[in-house]
C-alpha cells in the first residue's frame, strides 16, 4: 500500500534495535514515505530540531534516555512540540500508555508490529496532522483578513471623519438626483440634517426653480468628460441665496457603467461679495480719476472766461451788453458748480466741520420734507432712544446728503408711499470690516433712509453712484445727486450700503465714523474786509495756460498791480531770482508740466524762505494742499475764481506777516 504525495511525508524512527529500525525503514519507504532514523533519544531530538519531521515513531525502552524522557523534551521544545509522536512498545501495561499520552503522545503501537496496523495509524495521524496544519493556516489567513478588514474599517472611519471635518459640503447623488451621502460640511452649509437630506431630490432641495437651467451644461459635461466644475447659485434651508464653487465627478461601477455623482461644494458667497465690492470701488475710483482730469481741464478753460467777463463788465456799460455778460457769467458759474459736484464725487468735499448731532439734522429734514413733499408721501422718523454718538461733519453737507436721498425716495414713489429715516449707533468689528472693504473697525452712526417705491434693478444697483447715471426721464435729473452724496460721505471716511427690491422699495444705509476729528482749514475762514486796489506791487503769475496768464495779468494791472508772467516752474524760478527784491507775491498753479507747483514752491522757499505764495488749483482740495505744504503756501485759490476772490486773497497775503 502506498500514498501518492507530491511531497513525501517525513517519518523519524527512533529505536536502539537495529533490526527494528531496518524493518520499519524498508516497510515505510516502500509505502512512499521519506524515512529518517535515530538510535537514541539525544540524536532524535537533535534531528527533529534541525529538520522537523511530520511524525515520530518512538521506542519506549531505550538506554540512557528512554522514550518518555525523549517525548517530554520534544514536547517542551517550541520547534518540535507540534510533531505527533507514536510510541512503540512491547509493554501492554495501561499505566505506561497513560503516562505516554499525558506526555503528549498521540498513539501507541504494541510490538510485535503489524505492518497494516502501523501503516493505518501512521496514515491517520499524518492526515490529522495535515488537517491541523491546514486549520492553522486557515486560522492565520482569517486573522490576517480580520486584521486587514479592521484596518480597512478604521481607514473608512478616518476618511469619514475627514469628510466631516472639512468645511466643504460633500454629497453623493444617484442618477435620479436622490441624495445618498451628506457630510457634516453639507449640514453646516445648507442647514439640512443628514437624516433630512438623505433620499431627497437634490434639485428640489438646493435650487430655486429659476436657477435649475444652470444644471443643463453640467449633464453634458459629465457625459463627455465624466467631470464638471464651476459656480452655482443655490439656497439654504432658510431660503438664503448662496454661491458655491462646485466640482462634480461621475462615479462608475465595476463594469464602467455610470452609478452616481460625487459633488464637492465650497461656499464662496463672501468671496464673491468682496470681489463685487472691490470691483465697484475700483470702478468708482477709475471714474473719479477720469472726472478729475476732465474737471481740471474744464476749470482751466472757465477761469479766463470768467475773468474776461468781469473785465468786459467794466468796459461795456450799455444795458444790453450788461445783460448778455450777466447771462454768460451765470452760465460759467453754473458750469463751475457742475464741475465742483463732479469733483466732490472724485475727491471729496471741503467745508468747516463741527460736532454734529444727527438727531437734530433728522428733525430738520423731517420738517422740510413734510412741508414740501406731496401729501401722498408719509414721512416717518425713528430717532433712537439711545444717545447717538456725535460725528464731526459739516451740517450743510449732511443736510445735502439726507435731502438728496429723500428726493430720490420721493421720485421713486410717484403715487405715494412711505419714507422712513432713522439712525443708530453701530460698532464695526473685525468680521464686519473684513466683509466690507470700505469699513474700518470702530464706532459709527448709521443713518437709514428707506422708501416703498419702485426699487432698483439688481443689474444697475452698482451704477447708481456714478456721475451722470440716472434712471429718471430726460430733464428730470442730472445724475449727480447720489455721486455728490457718496463724495461727501467718503470725505468723512464713511461708506454707503444699498438694498433694493423691484416694486418693494429701496434702503440706503449711510455709515459715518463717530468722533472723527479733522483739521479745519484755517485758510477758508472769512476775514474782515480788506482794500482790493493795489499800489504798484509786483506779482509773479505762474501758469501753463496762456489765457489764464493773460487774463489774470490784465485784471491785476487794471487794479493797480505790476505783473510778471511765467509759463512754467523753470521760468518762474529764473524770473524770481532776477526780480526777487521787488516781487511781493507769487501766484502759482499747482499742476503744471515739466516742473509742477510743489517742486517750484520748494525751490522758491530755498531762494527766499519768506516768499509769499498763493497756490491755485482746479483739482486739488484746499485741505489736502494745507497738509502737503503747511506754511510754505500762505493761502489757496480754487479754479475758476472770480476777480473779487483773487483780489481778496491777494490783499490778505500782502497784509500778512
Amino acid at each position: 500500500m502506498s500514498i501518492d504525495n507530491t511531497e513525501k511525508d517525513v517519518i523519524l524512527i527512533v529505536d536502539d534495535t537495529l533490526s527494528n529500525l531496518q524493518m520499519l525503514f524498508d516497510f515505510l519507504e516502500d509505502a512512499g514515505f521519506k524515512v529518517l532514523v535515530a538510535e537514541d533519544g539525544e540524536s532524535a531530538i537533535e534531528m527533529a530540531q534541525y529538520a522537523p519531521p511530520d511524525l515520530i515513531l518512538l521506542d519506549v525502552f531505550m538506554p540512557k534516555m528512554d522514550g518518555f524522557e525523549t517525548c517530554h523534551r520534544l514536547k517542551t521544545n517550541q520547534t518540535t512540540q507540534d510533531i505527533p509522536v507514536i510510541f512503540l512498545t512491547a509493554s501492554s501495561e495501561k499505566v505506561d500508555k497513560v503516562k505516554g499520552l499525558k506526555l503528549g503522545a498521540v498513539d501507541y503501537i504494541t510490538k510485535p508490529l503489524e505492518h497494516e496496523e502501523v501503516l493505518a495509524r501512521v496514515n491517520i495521524h499524518l492526515h490529522l496532522r495535515n488537517l491541523t496544519k491546514r486549520l492553522i493556516q486557515q486560522n492565520q489567513r482569517l486573522e490576517v483578513e480580520i486584521s486587514e478588514r479592521k484596518q480597512a474599517e478604521q481607514k473608512i472611519r478616518e476618511q469619514a471623519a475627514l469628510l466631516d471635518i472639512t468645511t466643504d459640503a460633500i454629497l453623493v447623488q444617484n442618477l435620479d438626483n436622490q441624495i445618498q451621502f451628506w457630510n457634516l460640511g453639507a449640514e453646516h452649509l445648507y442647514g439640512w440634517k443628514i437624516q433630512e437630506a438623505l433620499g431627497k431630490n437634490a434639485n428640489e432641495l438646493l435650487y430655486r426653480q429659476e436657477t435649475l437651467s444652470q444644471l443643463a451644461n453640467i449633464q453634458i459635461s459629465l457625459v463627455e468628460k465624466s467631470s464638471w466644475q464651476g459656480e452655482l447659485h443655490q439656497i439654504t434651508k432658510e431660503g438664503k441665496a448662496i454661491i458655491v464653487a462646485s466640482r462634480w465627478t461621475l462615479m462608475r461601477d465595476e463594469d464602467g457603467q455610470p452609478k452616481s455623482i460625487l459633488i464637492v461644494n465650497t461656499d464662496i458667497t463672501e468671496k464673491k461679495l468682496l470681489e463685487a465690492q472691490f470691483l465697484r470701488v475700483q470702478r468708482l475710483e477709475s471714474i473719479g480719476t477720469l472726472a478729475s482730469g476732465i474737471a481740471h481741464d474744464l476749470n482751466n478753460a472757465l477761469t479766463p472766461m470768467l475773468l474776461c467777463v468781469q473785465l468786459l463788465e467794466k468796459k461795456l456799460l450799455d444795458q444790453q451788453s450788461q445783460e448778455w455778460l450777466s447771462i454768460l457769467k451765470t452760465n460759467i458759474k453754473r458750469g463751475a458748480n457742475l464741475i465742483k459736484q463732479v469733483l466732490s464725487f472724485a475727491r471729496g468735499v471741503e467745508g468747516d466741520r463741527t460736532t454734529v448731532q444727527v438727531n437734530k439734522i433728522i428733525s430738520e429734514i423731517e420738517h422740510i420734507t413734510k412741508q414740501t413733499f406731496p401729501k401722498a408721501i408719509e414721512i416717518r422718523t425713528h430717532a433712537t432712544t439711545q444717545n447717538l454718538w456725535a460725528i464731526y461733519a459739516n451740517a450743510t453737507q449732511l443736510h445735502q446728503v439726507l435731502m438728496n436721498l429723500c428726493v430720490n425716495a420721493r421720485d421713486a414713489m410717484p403715487y405715494g408711499g412711505i419714507i422712513e429715516i432713522s439712525a443708530k449707533n453701530f460698532w464695526i468689528d473685525t468680521h464686519y470690516a473684513r466683509m466690507n472693504i470700505e469699513a474700518k473697525m470702530g464706532p459709527y452712526v448709521v443713518i437709514t433712509v428707506s422708501d416703498t417705491g419702485v426699487g432698483i434693478r439688481r443689474e444697475i444697483i452698482d451704477q447708481v453712484f456714478e456721475p451722470f447715471f440716472t434712471t429718471k426721464e430726460v430733464g428730470k435729473g442730472t445724475g449727480l445727486g447720489l455721486s455728490t452724496v457718496i463724495g461727501i460721505v467718503r470725505s468723512y471716511g464713511g461708506f454707503i450700503k444699498v438694498y433694493s427690491e423691484v416694486e418693494k422699495g429701496t434702503k440706503f444705509k449711510v455709515y459715518l465714523p463717530a468722533m472723527l476729528t479733522t483739521e479745519v482749514d484755517s485758510f477758508q475762514r472769512e476775514h474782515h474786509e480788506l482794500p482790493i486796489v493795489g499800489h504798484g506791487e509786483f506779482i509773479l503769475v505762474v501758469d501753463d495756460e496762456d489765457f489764464i496768464c493773460e487774463m489774470t495779468k490784465s485784471l491785476l494791472e487794471n487794479y493797480g498791480y505790476n505783473v510778471l508772467v511765467a509759463k512754467d516752474g523753470t521760468e518762474a524760478i529764473a524770473l524770481y531770482e532776477q526780480h526777487q527784491e521787488k516781487i511781493h507775491v507769487v501766484i502759482i498753479d499747482m499742476m503744471m508740466p515739466s516742473m509742477d507747483g510743489s517742486t517750484t514752491v520748494r525751490v522758491l522757499k530755498t531762494i527766499n524762505p519768506e516768499v509769499k505764495i498763493i497756490g491755485v488749483s482746479g483739482l486739488v482740495l484746499t485741505s489736502k494742499m494745507v497738509k502737503i505744504f503747511g506754511n510754505s503756501v500762505k493761502t489757496f485759490l480754487p479754479k475758476p475764481y472770480t476777480s473779487d476772490e483773487l483780489l481778496k486773497k491777494l490783499q490778505f497775503v500782502l497784509s500778512s506777516k
